[in-house]
C-alpha cells in the first residue's frame, strides 16, 4: 500500500489537528521538535524576541538575504514577536499558554523562573499544559547552568570518540547530529506526555537534556563496559561486528558502500568478487571473526570494485542480492530514483523565494498524512493576527508595540 505524504488529502484532518504548540526555543533541537509536530497538523506559533530573532534565520547559506535553513526549520509555523522579559510580554505569554497544549522552550534553567514564567505560573494558567524544556545538560546537576550546544553532546556522549580513523583525531559531525536526535526525542516525549494527559487530565514537564538522546542511539556501550570493561574504539569505516564493511572506490572515481551484517550476504559478496574459497575459512563463520580479517576481505572486495564502474558494481551487487549503495552527495540525492519515488525531497511554494525544495515530512501515514503547508515565514509576520485571536484590539497591540513588547 502506498501511503500518502507531503500533501493534504481528502476531508480527514491530519493526525495532530487541534493541537496548539508554542515554540519559544531557538536554533535547532527545540524548534525541530515543534516542526515535527507541525508537519502532522499541530498549530505551531513561533515566539521570537522582537529585536533578536531565532539565530537559525541567519545560519548557513541565504538567498536574497533570506536564510534557507529557517525555511525548513520554520515551516508550518506562524511567527510572532514577544519580549518575555517585560511585564506585557509575560502577561501575553500566559494568555497564550492558557490556549495551548504544548510549550517548547530552551532557555538556560532558571531564565523563565526569573521572569515569573516557570512551571508553577504556566500550570496555574493551564493545568493541562505540557512544558517541554530542552537544554544541553538538563534542568539539574552540576552542569545544568552551563551554556551548551549539540557539539558538546557529540563530544561528551562518546560519539566523537568512536568516529574517525584509528590514528586520527576524534571526529565531530559536520551537521547538527545531537540537536537533531534530541529534536526527534523531544517530539516523542511530548506525544508521550499528551498520551498520559488523556488518562490523568493534567499536564507535566518534559526535561530533555541534549546530552542524553545521542547516548541512547550509540548502542550498548555502557553495558559493554559495565559487564566486560570493553571500550569501543575508532575503526573508521570498518565495523568490529562484521566484514567486509567499508567504502570502496570504483573505476570511474566514485565510491560505493558495502555492508555484510548478515552471514548470507557476506557469502554472496565473496562469491561475487571471485573469492568463494574465503567463505570456507574457519574465521569466516562469524561477523566478529570476519572483522578481525578485514584487511583480507577489503582487499578482495576493493580490488574487484576498483576495475568496474559504479553502475557495473551496483548492477552486479543487485543481481547477487548483496547489500551495496552509492556514496551520494546532495546532487545525487535529488536525482535518486528511490528518493524520487518516495517524494523524500518535495517542492514547497514560498512567497519570498518561489518554489523551493526541502525534505518532506518524516514518515507516511495511510489515513492522516502530514503535509508541508508553508515554508518558514518572515520574522513576526503573524503577530497582529495571533494577538487579535486572543482578544487584543488594535489599540492594545499598538500599546504593546510602543512599549517594545512586540
Amino acid at each position: 500500500m502506498r501511503a500518502p505524504r507531503g500533501r493534504e488529502t481528502g476531508p480527514t484532518p491530519p493526525a495532530l489537528d487541534g493541537l496548539r504548540v508554542l515554540d519559544l526555543a531557538t536554533l535547532f533541537a527545540g524548534p525541530l521538535a515543534a516542526t515535527l509536530l507541525g508537519d502532522f497538523g499541530a498549530e505551531v506559533i513561533k515566539v521570537e524576541h522582537p529585536r533578536r530573532p531565532d539565530p537559525s534565520r541567519g545560519h548557513g547559506p541565504a538567498k536574497r538575504g533570506v536564510g534557507l535553513w529557517w525555511k525548513v526549520l520554520g515551516r508550518n509555523k506562524r511567527t510572532i514577536t514577544l519580549d518575555l522579559s517585560t511585564p506585557g510580554g509575560r502577561e501575553t505569554l500566559l494568555r497564550l499558554a492558557a490556549t495551548a497544549d504544548v510549550i517548547v522552550e530552551n532557555f538556560r534553567p532558571g531564565t523563565l523562573e526569573k521572569w515569573d514564567l516557570g512551571w508553577e505560573e504556566m500550570a496555574a494558567a493551564n493545568p493541562r499544559l505540557i512544558l517541554a524544556r530542552v537544554t544541553a545538560f538538563g534542568q539539574f546537576g552540576p552542569y545544568a547552568h552551563r551554556p551548551g550546544f549539540g557539539t558538546l553532546a557529540e563530544a561528551m556522549s562518546g560519539f566523537a570518540a568512536i568516529t574517525g580513523e584509528p590514528a586520527a583525531p576524534p571526529t565531530l559531525p559536520p551537521f547538527g547530529l545531537a540537536d537533531s536526535v534530541a529534536g526527534l526525542a523531544t517530539a516523542y516525549a511530548v506525544l508521550t506526555a499528551l498520551a498520559a494527559r488523556e488518562r490523568t487530565g493534567t499536564g507535566q514537564v518534559v526535561d530533555m537534556a541534549i546530552i542524553e538522546p545521542i547516548l541512547s542511539v550509540l548502542g550498548p556501550q555502557p553495558t559493554w563496559y559495565d559487564q566486560l570493561g570493553y571500550v569501543q574504539e575508532r575503526t573508521g569505516n570498518r565495523s568490529a561486528n562484521n566484514a567486509p564493511r567499508n567504502t570502496y572506490r570504483t573505476a570511474d572515481g566514485t565510491w560505493v558502500a558495502v555492508s555484510t551484517s548478515a552471514q548470507s550476504v557476506a557469502e554472496r559478496v565473496m562469491c561475487l568478487v571471485g573469492r568463494p574459497e574465503l567463505t570456507g575459512e574457519p574465521w569466516f563463520a562469524t561477523g566478529a571473526d570476519r572483522a578481525a580479517h578485514a584487511d583480507v576481505l577489503d582487499e578482495a572486495v576493493g580490488s574487484w570494485i576498483a576495475v568496474r564502474t559504479r553502475d557495473e558494481v551496483l548492477a552486479a551487487f543487485e543481481k547477487a542480492q548483496a547489500a551495496v549503495a552509492p556514496v551520494q552527495d546532495v546532487r545525487d540525492v535529488l536525482t535518486d530514483p528511490q528518493y524520487q519515488a518516495l517524494d523524500t525531497v518535495t517542492t514547497v511554494a514560498d512567497a519570498e523565494l518561489g518554489p523551493l525544495r526541502m525534505q518532506n515530512v518524516l514518515f507516511r501515514l495511510s489515513a492522516t498524512p502530514g503535509a508541508i503547508r508553508w515554508a518558514g515565514r518572515p520574522h513576526g509576520a503573524d503577530t497582529d493576527a495571533v494577538l487579535a485571536e486572543l482578544g487584543l484590539d488594535a489599540a492594545d497591540i499598538a500599546t504593546l508595540r510602543a512599549e517594545g513588547v512586540l
